[in-house]
This record gives structure tokens, C-alpha cells and sequence, in this order.
């Protein structure tokens, strides 16, 4: 398949479908598609992580052994677009609490409050923090404050509904 060539252009789901199952085909193929959505070109790049936002759950262990690329790939970028795709990657995965990036803590917790981010930067930065702070009850609080304040300003339906979900896993966290 000419990744390349397809990826140039502007692509739909179906074309997102055919890159999905021909990446079931041989673990080189998920390969060249992360190497893909490294590449400079921004419709290139993006393309490639708009097919992994996509990909089955079977590949998940594979997108976890991604994962400190993807974080240094997201601390990086300047494309929203991108952000929010390497954010939805990392909202899926699971974060050691004995090897936390407190970079990416940062950054979550900086775009959760953040107005001039678009609401799904925002809302990834509220699941992804979540996911990385549940294991210290120190860092839950400190993500409540982020949410105390993010609930004084006017928000979409996409950030109330964050904020709400997050809000139901940190009370059920309390109750164990």
C-alpha cells in the first residue's frame, strides 16, 4: 500500500477502514504508520495519527509501547489538530505510577484551564490527567482544583461532560 501517496491527500473513513485492517496484515505495517505520523509534512502526519486514533483494541499494547514517543511527540507539537489525536492516543492507555511523566502532567494540566485551547485538547488533557493522577491522592486533589476552576467558566457540552465523568471516577476513588 502507498501510504504515502494516500496520506498526501484529504482521506475518509473508508480510506481509514483499508489502512486499519492492512496494518492487521504484518506488525511493519504499524511501524511504517507511526513513522508516517512523525513526518514533517502536516497533512501527511496527521493523516497517519488520524488512522491510529482508529486502530483496533488488539493493537493497544503496541500504541503503549509508543507511549513515551508519543508524549515527547505531543510536549512538541504546535498543531492542535495533532494535540488532540496524540491526546485521544493517550487517553486510552494505562500510566505506570512508578514511572509518571511529570511533564506531561504539566501540560495536561495547563490546557485544562486554558481558553484559548479547543474544547477537545481540553477535555483529553482532563481524561489523560485523571488517568496519570488516580494512583496519589495528592495529585487527585490538585486535579480537583483544576476542575473547581474550570467549572466557573462557560463550557461546552463536550468539556461539562469531562468534567462530569471525571468528577463520578474521582468520588468513586473516595468511596474505596
Amino acid at each position: 500500500m502507498e501510504l504515502e501517496s494516500l496520506f498526501s491527500r484529504k482521506i475518509g473513513m473508508g480510506d481509514i477502514n483499508c489502512v486499519v485492517e492492512w496494518s492487521r496484515i504484518d506488525p511493519g505495517n504499524r511501524d511504517m504508520l507511526w513513522n508516517l505520523a512523525r513526518r514533517k509534512e502536516r497533512r501527511l502526519s496527521a493523516n497517519a495519527l488520524w488512522v491510529m486514533t482508529h486502530l483496533p483494541e488488539y493493537d493497544k499494547d503496541w500504541l503503549i509501547s509508543l507511549q513515551d514517543k508519543i508524549i515527547d511527540m505531543l510536549l512538541a507539537e504546535k498543531d492542535t489538530s495533532k494535540k488532540r489525536m496524540l491526546l485521544q492516543l493517550l487517553r486510552e492507555q494505562d500510566f505506570d505510577p512508578d514511572e509518571m511523566r511529570t511533564d506531561l502532567l504539566d501540560f495536561c494540566f495547563s490546557k485544562i484551564n486554558s481558553e484559548c485551547e479547543p474544547y477537545a485538547v481540553r477535555c483529553f488533557s482532563i481524561y489523560v490527567a485523571f488517568s496519570m493522577c488516580r494512583h496519589y491522592p495528592e495529585l487527585v486533589s490538585e486535579l480537583e482544583q483544576h476542575l473547581d476552576l474550570m467549572s466557573k467558566q462557560p463550557l461546552s457540552p463536550g468539556l461539562k461532560s469531562a468534567l462530569r465523568q471525571t468528577r463520578t471516577k474521582i468520588s468513586k476513588l473516595k468511596t474505596k
